[in-house]
């Protein structure tokens, strides 16, 4: 037991004593992705408006898609509680499986923990998506329909943080390994916007596809941030296998990490 306790604080305790080192490179990032943009960081704020426009285009004018009891803005602001979270998950995914390899440098050497490189990667990934998640607030507040239980919003996304986390280190690491699997993280992201509930409500799915929702992760997260946004209720079943899974997978994706980075130094 006391081995298995060590075992999953190990990487919770090299991020607090890092955090200074994190926080710093994160912000070095944000500064260096936006620095040469002519919007720069108001980016941050069009890139969530821009997707929940197409969004919004394709469900309510193209495909029609009506929520009882729910005007098509209503139903609008539903879908952004769904995209927003997975804006900010793929975006890390998209960045971070090559981030190994794009700070080779760090590998070789014992400065900087390589296993910071995922966390600052998601970091910096999930501006877009805590600014995104602001403005859902704000337009919900000025229509007063917040409710209660949006106090367990900053949880969710720890939540989700702790799996994006995970998920990159593990990636990340085999990318060193195998380099086809950057390849095929297009083709993820693509399936997974297909099979998650972003366009679609759990009301909306026949019982012959809750099966295939069941095995999605992100099916658990989205309804997380949609019952704690919308429906005013703290998911607490969902909060807690969507939870336990994600610190395993914090925890496995770690412990891989850590045993093949040496071992990486010499395919990069």
């Amino acid at each position: 037991m006391r081995h298995m306790i060590m075992a999953i604080a190990m990487p919770f305790r090299l991020i607090w004593d890092k955090r200074g080192v994190v926080v710093a490179t994160s912000l070095h990032d944000l500064r260096q992705r936006y620095q040469a943009s002519t919007f720069g960081l108001l980016w941050t704020f069009l890139f969530p408006l821009i997707f929940l426009g197409l969004y919004s285009l394709v469900f309510t004018l193209i495909l029609q898609v009506r929520v009882p009891e729910k005007s098509s803005f209503e139903y609008t602001l539903i879908i952004f509680s769904g995209l927003i979270p997975f804006l900010g998950f793929t975006e890390s995914l998209s960045s971070g499986v090559g981030s190994l390899i794009e700070n080779r440098s760090f590998l070789k050497g014992a400065i900087f923990p390589v296993e910071l490189i995922a966390v600052k990667t998601v970091i910096v990934s999930s501006v877009t998506m805590v600014v995104g998640l602001c403005i859902l607030i704000l337009i919900l507040g000025v229509r007063g329909e917040l409710h209660l239980s949006i106090v367990a919003l900053p949880f969710a996304i720890a939540i989700q943080w702790l799996f994006s986390i995970g998920l990159v280190w593990a990636l990340s690491i085999l990318n060193v390994f195998f380099r086809d699997l950057g390849n095929l993280v297009s083709p993820l992201i693509l399936f997974l916007m297909l099979v998650s509930p972003i366009g679609y409500t759990k009301d909306m799915v026949p019982d012959s596809m809750m099966p295939i929702l069941a095995v999605n992760p992100l099916y658990y997260m989205i309804s997380i941030y949609r019952d704690v946004i919308h429906h005013g209720v703290i998911p607490w079943e969902y909060g807690f296998l969507f939870g336990s899974f994600s610190l395993l997978l914090f925890v496995a994706g770690f412990h891989l990490i850590s045993r093949l980075k040496t071992l990486a130094a010499d395919y990069v």
